[in-house]
């Protein structure tokens, strides 16, 4: 066997032997930890061809099936490890991990994450999953609270960390108007979503051309009659194109959930029927007026400009509703831009992405960020443009100090000061756009400082042209560095960018941890000794129980305890308890094995699954104390 494997050419060779399940779990293992599934499902495998009962191979095999994309499989292996140990907190872990990838099981999913909190809450691995799929549904705030209690427990998983700040940024995953909760199919859900897009953007387009084609009947050929019925002809072809998406939705009784749900899905459905009953609007309240009977002879009689009737032709209430209809997407476009830039707490998202930076996940979503923060540095250098404008008073520019030390802000409350080097060289267009910022802001100090020292208005002008053209190099940059992302299919600098941290970096997931193995005294010891005594905390405090029996100790571990009924509603609120047992033929030592105790009304028993097992000597003539030993 020695030499079978020592010629094994494989980076994680098989065990020397090959009859020990333990030892091809500890292969499994190493072999995921350096990223080859193949080889870890095949010693998971192997583990479970050796001991059926025993559940971390099944987990092992679980992961692996996982990473090799066989998720119903995966599935099916983590229901094993369930079975086999319920109270396991690692299976109940890799099931609930498994179950929030299948469409309609987040619940399930939600339930296994809260029993692995429930049997292990010292540990971060089921407060990240809580975490994951609270965020996942938006519960920014629940999210949160579970990145941090998981972080009190591991300061350095990074899993926490960068979820922890895209929830400080109220991230959306990308299918935002899809419910994990809801038992539909995604793809259902999606195609919904797409139906009720191409709607909008069809409706808009189609009545933007029209209301344009009518404008110029009625304006310059004076045909306004004819310009009406046509007009009321598109709204024929709008009626169709509405028929035709809806016959794709086959899921109406979500479409109100997907609008509540999804923002900018709700804007575009509402802002396509508002251009209809603006287009309708419009249709009606047409003015009986032609560029060529009146504009043209009096203008060339030299007429004033109040002379030319604006007000009934471009002016108020029809020119509302000319440019309502003609110009909602660019409108849209901004509003939407100005709400993503302002949404969350990039700072504190910085401050948790950078403690990670090294890892790939924790740079794309720092790199994000910083465009995000750019973004509203760009915003708040347009008010300052427009400030003394409105405030007619020059001065006002020299409140464009702010930009720099919000920068200076950033760089220090978000973790910057020794990664913004690295950040910056690896995106040129982001060190272009804060260096305009940086240039835009002096150049409006410069222009509220013209009048205070006295210095020529030409320098005020060019401080001004410099203002504006540095906005418009920000501008550039972020539609440059948009287009590479695009043509290159990487991420781009915007939210949709921001991805989640699943298995990211060199740590492994929590259940990959071995299951407690009992050694052959414990086993003994818990088989045939009438002394066995079950502890568990009560609503008055911790207490003790004799236990008549053991009724079996089973290949994983796991006892199986008669006991009394108290025991029973106990362990219902909470299953953290711990069985003692001396040795029954020379008293030589004794174990304790802390566990999770779930009740089995089929079997009539309590099964415990072991987490801990100490075993320790009872104390000679001259010992202090037991000295604790391997079990």
């Amino acid at each position: 066997m020695g030499n079978a494997s020592e010629s094994d050419p494989s980076p994680v060779p098989s065990p020397r032997d090959r009859s020990d399940p333990r030892a091809w779990c500890v292969v499994a293992v190493a072999r995921l930890a350096r990223d080859l599934p193949e080889g870890a499902l095949e010693a998971a495998g192997e583990a479970v061809a050796r001991d059926p009962d025993g559940e971390w191979g099944h987990r092992l095999a679980s992961l692996a099936l996982e990473r090799l994309g066989r998720d119903s499989e995966a599935v099916v292996a983590a229901q094993d490890a369930v079975r086999l140990a319920p109270g396991s907190w690692a299976a109940r872990l890799r099931l609930g991990s498994m179950l929030r990838r299948l469409p309609g099981r987040w619940r399930d999913a939600w339930n296994e994450a809260r029993q692995a909190v429930r049997f292990a809450p010292e540990q971060p691995d089921p407060h990240v999953l809580i975490g994951d799929l609270a965020l996942v549904r938006g519960d920014h705030r629940q999210a949160a609270s579970a990145y941090r209690a998981a972080l009190r427990r591991d300061e350095e998983h990074p899993g926490a960390r960068i979820n922890l700040g895209l929830a400080y940024l109220r991230w959306q995953r990308p299918r935002d108007h899809h419910d994990p909760a809801w038992t539909v199919d995604p793809r259902e859900t999606g195609r919904a979503r797409r139906a009720l897009t191409v709607w909008s953007r069809q409706v808009r387009m189609l009545l933007a051309v029209a209301l344009v084609a009518v404008a110029v009947l009625a304006f310059w050929y004076g045909l306004r009659d004819e310009a009406r019925i046509g007009g009321a002809a598109v709204l024929v072809l709008v009626a169709a194109v509405t028929v035709r998406q809806c016959r794709r939705i086959a899921v109406w009784k979500y479409v109100p959930g997907m609008l509540a749900r999804d923002l900018w899905l709700s804007v575009a459905v509402s802002v396509a029927l508002l251009v209809v009953a603006a287009y309708a609007a419009a249709l009606l309240t047409l003015p009986a007026w032609s560029l060529a009977d009146e504009v043209v002879p009096l203008v060339s009689a030299g007429a004033a400009p109040a002379l030319v009737r604006w007000d009934d032709i471009l002016g108020g209430f029809w020119a509302g509703l000319l440019g309502l209809v003609l110009f909602n997407g660019v409108a849209v476009g901004i509003l939407r831009a100005f709400a993503e830039a302002w949404q969350g707490r990039p700072v504190r998202a910085l401050a948790e992405f950078t403690a990670v930076a090294p890892e790939r996940v924790g740079r794309r979503d720092t790199d994000v960020t910083l465009w995000i923060v750019a973004a509203r540095l760009w915003f708040l250098t347009a008010a300052l443009v427009v400030l003394p404008l409105v405030a007619a008073e020059p001065r006002a520019a020299l409140a464009g100090v702010c930009v720099p030390v919000a920068m200076l802000y950033v760089w220090w409350r978000g973790g910057l000061r020794s990664r913004l080097g690295e950040i910056l060289r690896g995106d040129w267009g982001l060190a272009v756009a804060l260096a305009a910022l940086m240039l835009s802001s002096a150049a409006l100090v410069v222009t509220g400082a013209v009048p205070t020292l006295g210095l020529s208005p030409r320098i005020g002008e060019r401080a001004w042209w410099t203002v504006a053209g540095t906005l418009a190099v920000v501008l550039l940059a972020f539609a440059v560095r948009g287009a590479r992302a695009w043509w290159r299919g990487s991420a781009g600098p915007w939210r949709a960018s921001l991805v989640l941290c699943e298995g990211c970096g060199p740590r492994l997931p929590g259940e990959v941890g071995p299951s407690v193995g009992l050694g052959a005294e414990v086993r003994r010891a818990f088989t045939y000794s009438r002394g066995v005594v079950l502890s568990y905390t009560d609503a008055g405090g911790p207490r003790t129980l004799a236990v008549g029996a053991v009724t079996s100790v089973s290949r994983s571990g796991e006892l199986r305890l008669n006991a009394a009924e108290e025991a029973w509603a106990a362990a219902e609120r909470d299953p953290r308890v711990a069985v003692f047992v001396a040795d029954p033929l020379e008293r030589r030592f004794w174990a304790e094995i802390r566990g999770i105790a779930l009740a089995d009304p089929v079997e009539n028993v309590l099964r415990v699954t072991p987490k801990h097992v100490l075993v320790g000597e009872y104390p000679g003539r001259h010992e202090a104390r037991a000295s604790p030993r391997r079990p």
